[in-house]
């Protein structure tokens, strides 16, 4: 294809290329990115598969941005020969379609067919290749060399389980606990090391089976006989020591009567006195608290050890703690060995199990790249089923102009007051969203979707294109329903107030100016009432607390004070009723001067002058709202600015029509009721018939004689009345003063 094939359409105002199969679609992705509508936009927010939106993030930020669109359009381009699956939008893939560079996407739909033992080998569906993972999985086929005992035979179980025991677990891509080759390669080296390591057990334990238990009491007593030769040799270097390691005589009569002190002191004494020789007599072991200890390991170890029954000498005793360290470091390293708990069972193992158990492994790491090529097997299901929609969103946006195919930014239908609002986007931050909205003129609801399955609620903004935007208020509640169709509780959050028609922003100022005159009556009325209640609360504290009326000169200050009290209340309400009258009367005059022409002239001058350059603003506003601001403010990138054009502006938001064919009955159903209602119970409200109707004749009498001067000239031009009814009937024009009498005035 070439760019000649290219065809560009104007969607309210904005120009787009179209993009109607995936071959155009190839050429479209290469035009400059200035000519896209869309350069980024965020995965939060868009009704399609999340995991489409996670194999189009290649760097994981995400934000989908052009160049990763044009990289996964060369991909799937690449390896789809037939792309009439990527123009319908199927996510059933055919075999067929699929190009050279594919072959290994191939084999991996060929591996999963045969898994899942499907009937139709030449196509595989996107359920498919997900439900293939788990049946892999569950087959022992993960690709990552991890094998559980399960899936070995039943031969090699016992041994895979010995060694998985031995080892920190690791689990493969199924969550089973197995054996890898890594593990069975320590196996391989701890054993040999173990093994060998048990073969010098003839050379350390020189004792016989009972070089154990005598290599640890040489380790118990060690302390001891080590402090003891050490002072032999302190002794033999200096003689004069032997005194310094004896009791002193004051601390000796200071334990005297003191069980414990004497116990303290006795153990602060060494185990015999000491030799500069370096020998142990054993008979002249002091009777402190290790006596018994010694006496036992003299008997046990170190005689039949030694020979010598009566002595230890310094020589002999390093010989043995030597002996006995060898043979308990042997069993150091054995206890350290992670095959410990086996080494009975450690040289029966047989090579060829290891090696079976390691053929196993090497066979399911040989399935890593078919087990890989299933995942890109899944990202080219997604592109053919979503990647053409996608690009009918971000290059071009017709789906957000029409209103059969939704588009995949809208979250949803909002129901509120009667109107049905259509479009809605997702909002994360509903602070940062006005305060880029509100620089347009697109009046915005902001509303709080609350999910009736208990899930997390989420916010949308929603254009309000007609009615009223006065009909709309924070609190004000109706239903939502998302993409899929379910319902929800929504409320109105938050309004970003603008007109919504050319007639609401021509009547705008007027009802401004109702607002501003409501709050100030309802202000003068709460001020006089207050005012009122306080002179009528100070009145009856001056009667209350007043004198006697028997008190002549007390009366005076009363009188000379007319203004106080409730005397000066009347007072004060007979000059405000006679300045209110007089203003009544005044206007009621100058109104009888006017005639029902003049009145409406005057009307319609007021109504021009007010409404004209508010319905020039309000049109200047409504001509400049786009939908841009409201995307961009849920985090996309545009480049135009989506004009609401009067068309779109029908299609956002409407209020849609009766059923066909349902038929409208005129009359109010309440009036009947309540005459019913009245006659049952005898009630009776309101004003009487005859009193309405007397009261319906005096307002059209009083109407009628405002108007008589200008109807009764009109019938007497239109002949409808004789001349002497005329004549008579209409007042006669006012005569100019004869000259003579106007000069004594002059």
């Amino acid at each position: 294809m070439s760019s000649s094939s290219l065809v560009y359409r104007r969607y309210g105002g904005s120009l787009q290329v179209d993009i109607p199969t995936f071959d155009v679609l190839v050429e479209a992705a290469r035009i400059p990115e200035t000519q896209w509508i869309a350069t980024a936009c965020p995965l939060e927010g868009l009704s399609c598969d999340p995991a489409f939106l996670t194999f189009m993030d290649l760097d994981g930020n995400g934000r989908i941005r052009v160049a990763e669109v044009r990289t996964a359009v060369e991909w799937a381009a690449l390896r789809l020969k037939d792309r009439r699956g990527a123009d319908t939008g199927s996510d059933v893939l055919e075999l067929s379609a699929l190009s050279p560079e594919a072959a290994a996407l191939k084999g991996a739909a060929e591996v999963i067919l045969r898994t899942l033992g499907a009937a139709d080998l030449g196509r595989i569906s996107l359920e498919q290749v997900r439900a293939s993972d788990k049946e892999l999985r569950k087959a022992g086929q993960n690709g990552d060399g991890i094998v559980a005992p399960d899936h070995l035979p039943e031969r090699l179980r016992p041994l895979a389980r010995d060694i998985m025991s031995s080892f920190p677990e690791v689990k493969n891509r199924a969550g089973m606990a197995g054996v890898d080759r890594t593990t069975l390669g320590r196996f391989r080296e701890e054993r040999a090391a173990l093994l060998a390591h048990v073969a010098k057990r003839a050379d350390v334990f020189v004792w016989g089976a009972e070089s154990e238990g005598r290599a640890r009491r040489v380790r118990e007593v060690a302390p001891l006989l080590d402090t003891y030769f050490v002072q032999c040799r302190l002794v033999a270097a200096q003689p004069e020591a032997a005194a310094n390691l004896r009791l002193r005589a004051e601390r000796v009569e200071g334990a005297l009567g003191d069980v414990a002190a004497l116990g303290k002191a006795a153990g602060d004494l060494p185990i015999a006195p000491p030799d500069a020789a370096g020998v142990l007599e054993w008979s002249r072991l002091l009777r402190g608290p290790s006596y018994e200890v010694l006496q036992a390991f003299r008997r046990d170890v170190a005689s039949p050890v030694t020979g010598e029954a009566e002595r230890l000498t310094d020589t002999a005793w390093r010989e043995l703690s030597a002996r006995a360290d060898a043979i308990l470091a042997w069993f150091a390293t054995r206890d350290a060995s992670p095959l410990r708990e086996h080494v009975d069972a450690l040289g029966a193992v047989p090579l060829e199990d290891l090696d079976a158990i390691d053929a196993a492994c090497q066979a399911d790491l040989a399935l890593a790249p078919t087990l890989d090529a299933i995942i890109e097997l899944e990202r080219l299901v997604l592109y053919q089923r979503w990647l053409l929609v996608f690009a009918n969103n971000f290059i071009s946006m017709p789906n957000l102009y029409l209103p059969k195919a939704p588009a995949l930014m809208e979250k949803g239908t909002l129901i509120l007051g009667g109107r049905k609002y259509t479009l809605s986007v997702l909002v994360k931050n509903r602070a940062e969203h006005a305060a880029l909205a509100g620089q347009g003129t697109t009046c915005i609801l902001y509303v709080l979707v609350a999910p009736k399955d208990g899930s997390p609620g989420y916010e949308v903004a929603v254009p309000v294109t007609r009615g009223r935007s006065t009909d709309l208020m924070v609190g004000k509640r109706g239903v939502f329903y998302d993409v899929r169709g379910q319902e929800h509780d929504a409320t109105v959050t938050h309004v970003i107030r603008q007109p919504v028609s050319l007639w609401e922003s021509m009547t705008m100022p007027f009802s401004r100016m109702a607002s501003f005159v409501t709050g100030k009556v309802e202000g003068l009325a709460a001020a006089g009432e207050k005012t009122f209640d306080a002179t009528l609360e100070n009145g009856y504290t001056q009667a209350v607390t007043a004198p006697p009326p028997a008190a002549a000169p007390a009366a005076a200050p009363a009188a000379a004070n007319p203004a106080g009290g409730l005397a000066g209340l009347v007072a004060a309400g007979s000059i405000a009723a006679a300045a209110l009258g007089s203003s009544f009367a005044f206007i009621v005059s100058q109104v009888k001067s006017l005639t029902m022409a003049d009145v409406i002239t005057a009307g319609s001058l007021i109504a021009i002058v007010v409404m004209a350059p508010a319905g020039l603003l309000g049109w200047l506003k409504l001509r400049r709202r786009n939908l841009a601001l409201l995307l961009e403010g849920s985090g996309w990138a545009l480049n135009d600015r989506l004009m609401l054009t009067h068309g779109l502006a029908t299609l956002v938001t409407r209020r849609p029509r009766l059923p066909q064919g349902a038929r409208v009955d005129r009359r109010d159903m309440i009036r009947p009721a309540l005459l019913e209602q009245q006659d049952e119970e005898g009630e009776s409200e309101g004003l009487s018939g005859w009193a309405r109707l007397g009261l319906g004749v005096l307002l059209v009498f009083i109407l009628l004689w405002q108007v008589r001067n200008p109807l009764l000239a009109f019938m007497c031009d239109a002949k409808w009345l004789s001349d002497t009814s005329c004549s008579v009937l209409l007042p006669k024009p006012a005569q100019p003063a004869p000259a003579a009498a106007e000069a004594p005035a002059k």
